[in-house]
């Protein structure tokens, strides 16, 4: 398993390996002792989710769950192509406001560690893709909200991207007040 710092302190790219022949292949994407023994130490998972968006262009974020039920996602791409976005959304973080993306894709199996306190978005680059991800929190309607997907100057790859009513109304992440605080690096 390959995992890559990125330059949001918490914030991994993970590429589990893949054991192919001509008949496909076998992937182990989640061992809690593997991560262990590379020194991630990530919170249990409660809940599986899986998206599936019938148009390239479709954009689902900036999502957050408020604490207390806050989540930390791990994302992968089942099928197709996706750009997947973080923003640390932590009050107080030497990295407030800052942002990384990834691509994932079937192809090429990485996922991305999004941990609590951190906005997460992303975009698909191709029709049907699939988006499958771990949370360490259940959902929480009353705590579920949005930020303005172009708010923070992210370079999403699409002018015009097919949104939610609920990500069209979302606020600006300069009029938007956090509920997540830094309590050190993550």
């Amino acid at each position: 398993m390959q995992i890559e710092q990125t330059s949001l302190p918490g914030v991994l790219v993970i590429t589990p390996a893949r054991h192919g022949d001509d008949r496909g292949f076998f992937s182990e994407s989640w061992n809690r002792k593997t991560l262990a023994a590379a020194g991630v130490d990530m919170p249990e998972f409660v809940q599986d989710n899986h998206s599936m968006s019938r148009q390239a262009g479709t954009l689902r974020g900036l999502h957050y769950q408020a604490p207390p039920h806050a989540q930390g996602k791990l994302v992968r791409c089942g099928r197709g192509r996706l750009f997947d976005v973080a923003v640390d959304a932590r009050r107080g973080s030497p990295t407030y406001g800052e942002w990384v993306g990834a691509e994932l894709s079937f192809e090429n199996g990485r996922q991305l560690w999004i941990p609590a306190g951190f906005l997460h978005g992303f975009v698909t680059q191709e029709p049907d893709t699939e988006i499958i991800y771990k949370c360490t929190a259940y959902y929480d309607r009353d705590s579920d909200g949005a930020v303005a997907w172009d708010s923070l100057g992210i370079d999403w790859g699409v002018t015009a991207p097919i949104l939610s009513d609920k990500d069209r109304a979302a606020p600006g992440f300069a009029e938007w007040n956090s509920p997540f605080v830094h309590e050190g690096d993550a």
